[in-house]
């Protein structure tokens, strides 16, 4: 039986939406209406250029081919064309439109718009890798209802697809600004994805990995909270270690959805991870902001953890949760190979 799911041309349109909305709402603060109009048509119209130009010509043709001295070329190349088009079209049409006085346009004026598409272009390699990683998790998903192992492995992918894009989505507008924090944003990010096509597939992952693919998404959730958060992590394991690749997630994704206040200014969160006796022990600790805490949101969370833990371990593992005073808690125990 064929199983329909959301198409990656449907998905894409989303994001531009979301793009342009974010794009106009930015600047129009500032700008006004009308130069925020024109400056947000002009750069998601160049942006897509950038990222489409890499993504279906250039990354395919020649990265692909390893043709990389020509790739890199023609990246440059279409980095530079695109910025000083973007330059020069946004300073004719805000004349046009009256929004700026006539002014001579030099061409060293327009090399400025160059580097905002350097992050665009990298945004690109997500991009690809992202719709990549989507079209094979719809074929390799179908095939895989055929085997005995499909169940599990589509509990241990389920978080991928929701938890980019909704990352992508928080940090677009420090790409926008172009500053150098974002610019090592976009690096972990480009990390997790790493982790989710090279390392999400496999039986079990090195520990260390797996912690740092968690650091990795810590760091991207921060930007979402206004005042911060305090994150006490101790580790206590041999590196050498190896355990079932996104076994830990839940726990952590779950404080960040329901354990973080985005007004408060004493947000803190504690996690040990402990090998002892022949056991992992991961612990994790947090304020309850929220009344209630699903263990089960959109077909993610502790119901499916179970289920997992329950086909990968029979009966030799523990899980608990529960809250004691204004702190919830969470405790996982499983037996090391």
């Amino acid at each position: 039986m064929k199983i329909r799911r959301p198409s990656t041309t449907l998905l894409q349109l989303l994001i531009w939406v979301a793009v342009l909305l974010l794009i106009f709402f930015s600047a129009l603060p500032m700008d006004g209406a009308k130069k925020s109009v024109v400056s947000t048509l002009i750069s998601t119209f160049s942006y897509a250029i950038i990222i489409y130009g890499n993504i279906l010509i250039l990354y395919p043709v020649f990265y692909q081919k390893k043709k990389f001295v020509w790739y890199g070329i023609l990246v440059i190349l279409l980095l530079v064309v695109v910025g000083m088009s973007r330059g020069y079209t946004s300073i004719m049409l805000y004349q046009y439109f009256s929004i700026i006085k006539p002014v001579h346009i030099k061409f060293l004026n327009l090399l400025y718009y160059v580097p905002s598409g350097i992050l665009i272009y990298i945004l690109s390699l997500i991009f690809r890798i992202s719709i990549a990683y989507f079209t094979l998790k719809q074929q390799t998903e179908e095939i895989m209802l055929q085997k005995s192992q499909a169940e599990l492995n589509l509990l241990k992918s389920q978080v991928q697809p929701h938890f980019l894009f909704n990352t992508l989505n928080n940090i677009y507008y420090k790409v926008y600004k172009v500053d150098p924090p974002s610019a090592n944003l976009i690096e972990r990010l480009s990390d997790i994805m790493r982790y989710f096509v090279d390392e999400s597939p496999k039986d079990v992952v090195p520990l260390t990995t797996e912690v740092a693919f968690i650091e990795n998404y810590m760091a991207l959730e921060r930007i979402r909270i206004r005042y911060g958060v305090t994150i006490n992590f101790e580790k206590v394991y041999q590196t050498e270690l190896r355990v079932p690749p996104m076994l830990l997630m839940t726990f952590v994704e779950n404080i960040f959805k329901h354990g973080i206040n985005k007004s408060s200014k004493q947000n803190q969160i504690d996690i040990s991870l402990i090998q002892k006796e022949g056991y992992l022990l991961f612990s994790t600790s947090n304020h309850r902001f929220n009344t209630t805490v699903p263990t089960n949101s959109n077909g993610f969370g502790i119901a499916n953890l179970t289920k997992r833990l329950s086909m990968l371990y029979g009966s030799n593992f523990e899980l608990t949760t529960k809250k004691e005073g204004e702190l919830y808690l969470a405790f996982l125990k499983i037996p090391l190979v």
